[in-house]
């Protein structure tokens, strides 16, 4: 246990969602069976992340539109074009969210689903990249409101883990044990149906109503469904895209492209109804591909290639373009800058330049720079004029140069 304990460390968002300790989480509940948190027993509440104002704006002023935004009624999902419609004049795009529609519908008995909301709204968008770094697997955050008495979709189960938040109103929550463990992201409920059905006709492994502050972690798999009481309730979903052993399997079938042998053409005229002579070929694949599996540098590459796939799931931390024009404006030797959080960034060097690899561009300095963009790098602030291995005036310019590319932000 220290040893998980060490590797685990502080992490502030996932523990925000739990009440029991991290390293009791990823042994006994991650992946595995469910977990309820009641408010009372988790550190601070959810108010500073979502509500049912920010519901309000959303659908009232931000001009959202599909597919950030759908409807369903008792586990159908409603035609776009009864909750949208075209914004008036300047604004004729034909699928923003109305809101007489949306109350309509809502008023009727539709549940209202905001998606995307790690990337609609800023204190989720924060909260889910410290949830990214915390966790080690993609992340995503959707909004289910739900008028009172009502259910949103039948029982399912999710190819993903999730924490469900819940922020205003009371739900109950149905939870029965998989029918199909641990699926894939190609394996839906759907190709379950009938097994899906028959299992929630049974009695429930978990049958609670999650109040305000309340989470409830459901590994991927688990079929539920969830009924408002009372008033509407409006919870959060966070979305976890568990990386898999079939993920490295991926990744390794992908890199074998790499072993001569593996690559040479079949026999001419190979009979493919011949299960012997077939036979004969796969076993000598099969061994091909087992020499080649066993590289010494498989872990390494694996590592690199499902690090960069996480980085390319993650969204940066926001730019502000007017805000940092201003800054760079503003900018002096004692201006605090440190790295965008969650940025895709990759370093090399040589004796004339070190280079920023981002994931559109790169940006190259001086190789006199390389002490002072490897610390940032790392995350720290630094003062702008005050860069490891630089004079002040260089330090301030290669500071400017790296706010003006979106790689440090002056904070």
């Amino acid at each position: 246990m220290p040893d998980v304990e060490r590797r685990l460390g502080n992490r502030p968002a996932l523990s925000r969602c739990i009440s029991v300790p991290v390293e009791a989480f990823a042994a006994e509940n991650w992946g595995r069976v469910p977990l309820l948190s009641r408010a009372a027993d988790l550190p601070e509440p959810f108010s500073d992340l979502f509500s049912s104002d920010a519901v309000d704006e959303l659908v009232s002023a931000r001009g959202l539109r599909t597919p950030f935004v759908r409807m369903a009624k008792e586990g159908t999902v409603l035609a776009p074009a009864r909750y949208t419609s075209p914004g008036g004049f300047g604004a004729e795009v034909a699928d923003q969210l109305n809101s007489e529609k949306v109350l309509a519908e809502f008023s009727g008995g539709s549940t209202l689903v905001l998606q995307g909301l790690h990337r609609t709204w800023a204190p989720l968008a924060e909260f889910t990249r410290q949830l990214i770094s915390d966790v080690g697997h993609p992340c995503q955050v959707n909004a289910y409101v739900t008028p009172a008495s009502s259910r949103g979709f039948d029982p399912h189960y999710d190819v993903h883990d999730v924490f469900v938040i819940q922020i205003d109103g009371e739900k109950r929550w149905t939870i029965h044990e998989p029918v199909h463990p641990d699926p894939l992201t190609t394996q839906p409920w759907t190709d379950h149906r009938q097994a899906v059905a028959d299992r929630a006709a049974l009695p429930p492994s978990l049958d609670e109503t999650l109040r305000p502050g309340d989470v409830l972690y459901l590994p991927r798999g688990w079929l539920h469904s969830a009924t408002a009481l009372g008033g509407t309730s409006v919870h959060l979903t966070v979305g976890i895209a568990a990386l898999t052993r079939f993920d490295i399997v991926e990744q390794l079938t992908a890199g074998s492209a790499k072993a001569t042998e593996l690559r040479r053409s079949l026999p001419l005229g190979l009979d493919l109804s011949n299960t012997e002579e077939l036979r004969s070929i796969v076993e000598t694949a099969i061994d091909d591909l087992t020499t080649h599996l066993r590289s010494a540098s498989q872990a390494t590459d694996i590592g690199d290639r499902l690090a960069r796939s996480l980085r390319e799931a993650t969204r940066p931390e926001q730019l502000r373009p007017l805000a940092t024009v201003d800054a760079l404006a503003a900018l002096d030797e004692w201006s605090e800058v440190s790295l965008r959080r969650g940025l895709d960034v990759r370093l090399s060097s040589d004796d004339e330049t070190v280079s920023i690899r981002l994931p559109a561009s790169t940006v190259t300095l001086p190789g006199q720079a390389t002490d002072a963009v490897s610390f940032l790098l790392s995350g720290q602030p630094a003062r702008a004029g005050a860069l490891p291995g630089l004079d002040p005036a260089s330090s301030l310019v290669v500071a400017r140069r790296l706010v003006r590319e979106g790689v440090v932000i002056v904070r």
